[in-house]
């Protein structure tokens, strides 16, 4: 049974591009050219993924990522944004967007993604026991099973992927971790020329459990490879 992908997107020419472009690589793809068409759309057909602008009439990318991961966590969701919109990329992240692709982008780029994104949905990919132990450092203690978090008083939440990232750099207490491994590990895919997805993850996570996230104890940046993990 072919994978399904509804592609999100008001620019007729793009639209049309991206359609071609993935039904020739043997997908099934539903079409929505703004927010609240999309909204329907993803409903009715129930897509395997969400390939989704951000600058879209009627309800933009935000609002329809929000709208959709109020009850669903599992929909992988890419999200498409103009070069140099940087607020854009950060927002989709907080949001729940699983990745972002900066235009103009690649073919190869935006399959890798596609691909990668889809892979890590799939079932079998988490056959697998989940680890949930609880995780505590510091004065920060995580619970795995709610995606819920503790900071001294604070209360936070995380996402799936955050969880994972805290629980890759946990697992490797004191070790200089490079961008590309992390990157591997957790996205499951190489990005070719950027890391700016995983050092977005990062300062989101570092707000939550960090003291001081401009100098952080837990999290910290080894400069020209990646980052380290400190439980002090």
């Amino acid at each position: 049974m072919r994978e399904t992908i509804l592609v999100v997107e008001d620019d007729a020419a793009i639209l049309a591009g991206l359609c071609d472009l993935l039904e020739g690589e043997g997908f099934a793809v539903h079409r929505a050219t703004n927010g609240r068409k999309a909204l329907q759309v993803y409903q009715s057909a129930k897509p395997d993924l969400i390939l989704l602008d951000i600058m879209i009439p009627e309800k933009s990318g935000y609002d329809v990522c929000r709208e959709i991961r109020r009850t669903d966590q599992a929909t992988p969701i890419v999200m498409l944004t103009a070069k140099g919109q940087e607020v854009d990329k950060v927002v989709g992240l907080e949001l729940g967007a699983d990745d972002y692709i900066v235009k103009p982008f690649g073919v190869n780029e935006l399959l890798a993604r596609v691909r990668a994104a889809l892979r890590r949905a799939r079932p079998e990919s988490h056959s697998k026991k989940p680890d949930d132990r609880p995780i505590s450092f510091g004065a920060v203690r995580i619970d795995p099973r709610t995606l819920k978090g503790t900071r001294g008083k604070s209360e936070f939440s995380l996402s799936l992927r955050e969880l994972r990232l805290v629980q890759l750099l946990v697992g490797h207490e004191g070790e200089a971790l490079d961008r590309f491994r992390i990157l591997d590990e957790i996205w499951g895919v190489k990005y070719e020329g950027t890391t700016r997805t995983l050092d977005q993850h990062v300062a989101k996570l570092r707000q939550k459990i960090e003291d001081d996230p401009a100098d952080p104890r837990h999290i910290q940046t080894v400069h020209g490879v990646g980052y380290r993990f400190s439980s002090k």
